[in-house]
């Protein structure tokens, strides 16, 4: 259930581990044992912030598992992989781009030209449907339903979402297709300007290299640059118009109500009701 992108992210830090353990002698995973996982991660957890090292131990128990399915490793192995604690008193708040910045970003894109007219669609569905990087990267032609309204979305592990298509963002979508998406075999919606003429596959990176460059384009100074921040202002936007935490989540495809729990430290107004008065306070 893994994405492309996310096989590649573990192979690469389960291939790290091997070097280390094994160096230039040939990998043989038959003669790994429990201290020789403890002690990579402990030594990779001093360098590392927490939240690398949880996903460097993700990996590499994903990777273990994997061998012992093969029978390479033996269970005890795949069970020494040590948990990394980190401790968040406050977690930080969702940092959503502004409504002006959006809107700047947006009139930033030159829709006179193919890749104004491939910009302006990618920033409406971040900003109109609150897709992730990596499901506009993978969109394909097939996956618009053109009647119905729909967009077939793939999200994180392979789940599947068909999601209403807003008149704009269907217009933008049109106008890229008809004046934009340069001639290709490759039945990826967005496609790269310049040769080898293809798409961007699941590369979350080159949409928010769009983001960056629009942003820039506006004179916008953002804190942040990713695609993210479209994602985190369209719930505080739905939040603000009255909708329920649990209408947001399913708006934003969260598995975990926990997820979007986090959207309710933004809403102040509400919190501000929840607040005791100061003990000695005036009324």
């Amino acid at each position: 259930g893994l994405s492309p992108r996310t096989v590649e992210l573990y192979a690469g830090l389960a291939r790290c581990f091997l070097d280390a353990r094994f160096g230039a002698a040939p990998v043989d995973l038959r003669a790994l044992h429990a201290a020789d996982v403890i002690g990579f991660v402990q030594q990779q957890a001093r360098r590392l912030p927490p939240c690398r090292a949880k996903l460097l131990t993700t990996a590499l128990r994903s990777f273990l598992r994997h061998a012992q399915l093969c029978g390479e490793v033996d269970a005890g192995v795949v069970a020494a992989v040590p948990a990394v604690a980190s401790w968040v008193v406050t977690p930080k708040l969702p940092r959503a781009i502004s409504a002006e910045h959006a809107q700047a970003a947006l009139r930033a894109c030159n829709r006179h030209t193919a890749v104004g007219c491939r910009d302006f669609a990618v920033l409406l569905l971040l900003a109109r449907l609150g897709l992730r990087s990596g499901e506009v990267a993978a969109l394909a032609l097939d996956d618009i339903d053109w009647n119905a309204g729909l967009l077939r979305v793939r999200g994180k592990g392979d789940r599947e979402a068909a999601l209403p298509l807003p008149d704009d963002v269907g217009q933008a979508i049109a106008a890229y297709l008809q004046d934009g998406r340069p001639a290709a075999d490759d039945r990826r919606l967005f496609l790269r300007s310049r040769a080898p003429i293809r798409g961007f596959g699941n590369d979350a990176v080159a949409i928010s290299s769009i983001v960056m460059r629009a942003l820039k384009r506006a004179g916008v100074d953002a804190p942040r640059k990713g695609a993210h921040q479209f994602r985190h202002a369209l719930a505080v936007r739905l939040l603000d118009r009255g909708a329920s935490l649990a209408e947001i989540g399913e708006v934003l495809r969260h598995r975990s109500p926990q997820v979007t729990t986090l959207y309710a430290r933004v809403d102040l107004a509400a919190l501000r009701e929840l607040a005791p008065c100061w003990p000695g306070a005036a009324r």
